[in-house]
């Protein structure tokens, strides 16, 4: 892993650290001394690259337990290449703890992120996250402050085991729930499959949001090649955690800047990646946060279009039909898979570990076609999302199609219509709303701001009765988001949401709706004077938050489409370096 480009090194008093330790003045004099008082000597920091690594790390996410540990390994690179690093401690985001839900908090890991690098005295990042909304988090506010920077993918957990059964984190809890509701399986099977779904640190080891974003990651080229996959307890995941504090030390002395690797390239090369390898939908609002920091404009059209020109390649659950990331990684893991579509990535951009794309896949190789299928075999046709346009949804939707039961992808029905998660929790199972198998489930006041946070409500539950008559999928609609290990007919992200008065907040109970996936509609049986005269009616819920972080939030929080960052952050503009002396 090495760049062979030209560029002279920098000296020591161009880096950036040097404003803190290096000048004759009062505050440099102070910097050095506090620094003798954590107990640093003067050779072990003065003129290195100053690495700060941001850890996040806690006792209350599993995704992220061992992290602690691998910013051990970081460190051990970082001082072996001749730079200082400095941990720190930044916001953990759980996905399987926080409420409402860490969507709600991800532009606030943003924001640490950026403020933290742009106001210590450090010179390059190692970025270390893998839950779902870290990576896209720490990877915006790094975007924002423009220092060299590599990411640490925290690695997916090992595969799950029940009885004679290979289990698939959050796929099969949602499986085996149903099966519980079903009445096929009881409360004994229900803890054996406690002890046995998660049986390691590390994300979801399916080709979820955690899975799908920590490979675009690695698509952007801000990891070294092939990080993405290594399960998280392999001890190459420590070998590739000292690689990256290698590799941070040598992208300071070259000033390989994040902005010479988060191109409007490599973002498309992102897109074409989460969708060949049938990745979670909630990449794409990422992905727009992410470009949108870099600089580049990234729309849902963006999507639908690369979506018609790559087949998903990567049979990995829930959009697979067998294999789990450790599958993946052993049969050639990212670099693997990309061999693959060579064709469809631009090679000559810059990654941080060589000067071309190109360079970093030469010699990449598939070793299992069954887990990275072939172009002439692929698990889809066509990429693994689809945007929809219509009356229900004009600034878009996704679905995950490759998810859904087929006969589902065209489909008219008539709406049961949910106010919100809590209300459709109580009822669902109500004789008396008269759900069928061809109803089409709404779930509305769940998106940005009506959830608040955009919770991963989309996944509906069927009604119990359906369950037990063998249904295991129906149309269910909604403006919130959808877990990346979740599957099903479930059409998400519906902009503009129906908390700020989006189509969505007019839809009746008994209105009849169109879902067509080939044609990319969702319509609203309702003519428009219809609509009209319903939104004449429609009055604004209060306001969910009246002071503290949630104020802040729902008064800058953008719509699905556009990425959900705050607008204050998302918007172009120049902040300057703070002034040491």
């Amino acid at each position: 892993m090495t760049s062979r480009e030209n560029r002279t090194e920098k000296r020591p008093e161009e880096y950036r650290s040097h404003q803190w330790y290096g000048t004759d003045g009062l505050r440099s004099f102070s910097h050095r001394a506090r620094t003798r008082q954590l107990g640093y000597l003067p050779e072990e920091h003065l003129g290195k690259p100053v690495i700060a690594i941001l850890n996040t790390w806690s006792d209350i996410n599993p995704c992220h337990v061992h992290l602690r540990d691998r910013a051990q390994a970081v460190k051990r690179g970082v001082w072996q290449a001749g730079g200082f690093p400095l941990e720190f401690p930044v916001s953990t985001l759980s996905e399987t703890f926080q409420k409402p839900t860490p969507m709600l908090y991800r532009n606030m890991l943003a924001m640490e992120t950026e403020e933290l690098l742009r106001s210590y005295p450090v010179d390059g990042a190692v970025l270390m996250g893998g839950c779902d909304k870290s990576t896209p988090a720490l990877l915006m506010g790094a975007a924002s402050v423009d220092l060299p920077t590599v990411f640490v993918p925290a690695g997916p957990m090992l595969p799950g085991h029940w009885r004679n059964e290979v289990l698939g984190s959050g796929t099969d809890m949602w499986k085996y729930w149903d099966d519980k509701r079903a009445g096929l399986i009881g409360d004994c099977e229900m803890q054996e499959l406690e002890s046995g779904l998660a049986r390691s640190p590390g994300h979801c080891m399916t080709m979820g949001t955690a899975s799908t974003l920590t490979a675009a990651a690695e698509a952007l080229g801000v990891t070294v090649p092939g990080a993405s996959s290594i399960p998280a307890v392999d001890s190459g995941h420590d070998r590739m955690a000292a690689a990256s504090g290698l590799r941070i030390v040598e992208l300071v002395r070259r000033d390989r800047k994040l902005s010479e690797i988060l191109t409007a390239d490599a973002f498309e090369d992102a897109v074409t990646t989460v969708l060949g390898l049938g990745g979670s939908t909630n990449a794409v609002i990422h992905l727009i946060a992410m470009a949108g920091r870099a600089g580049v404009r990234l729309t849902l059209d963006d999507f639908d279009r690369i979506a018609r020109t790559v087949p998903v390649l990567a049979n990995v659950r829930p959009g697979g039909q067998t294999y789990l990331m450790e599958d993946f990684h052993f049969a050639g893991g990212l670099p693997g898979f990309l061999s693959r579509i060579t064709d469809l990535l631009h090679l000559d951009r810059p990654t941080v570990s060589y000067d071309t794309m190109r360079e970093q896949l030469d010699g990449a190789l598939v070793h299992n076609d069954a887990v990275i299928r072939t172009r002439e075999n692929p698990v889809a046709k066509e990429g693994g999302v689809a945007v929809l346009r219509g009356n229900l949804c004009p600034d878009g939707a996704v679905i995950k199609h490759i998810a859904a039961e087929p006969h589902l992808l065209k489909h008219t029905g008539p709406a049961v219509v949910f106010d919100d998660y809590r209300t459709m929790q109580r009822t669902i199972n109500d004789p008396s709303l008269n759900i069928t198998a061809d109803s089409v489930l709404v779930l509305r006041n769940s998106g940005p701001k009506g959830g608040p946070g955009m919770p991963e409500y989309g996944m509906l539950p069927i009604p119990d009765h359906l369950l037990k008559q063998g249904v295991r999928d129906m149309v269910r609609i909604s403006d919130a988001r959808m877990s990346g290990t979740s599957y099903g007919a479930c059409v998400l992200h519906i902009a503009p949401e129906s908390y700020i008065g989006g189509p969505l907040a007019l839809v009746r109970t008994g209105d009849s709706i169109t879902l067509d996936v080939e044609a990319r509609t969702l319509h609203l049986g309702v003519d428009d004077d219809e609509l009209e005269r319903r939104r004449a009616a429609w009055t604004p819920p209060p306001e969910r938050y009246e002071r503290g972080y949630g104020a802040l939030y729902n008064d800058q929080i953008t719509q699905a489409d556009t990425g959900c960052d705050f607008e204050f952050l998302a918007r172009p503009g120049k902040v300057a370096d703070p002034y040491a002396g």
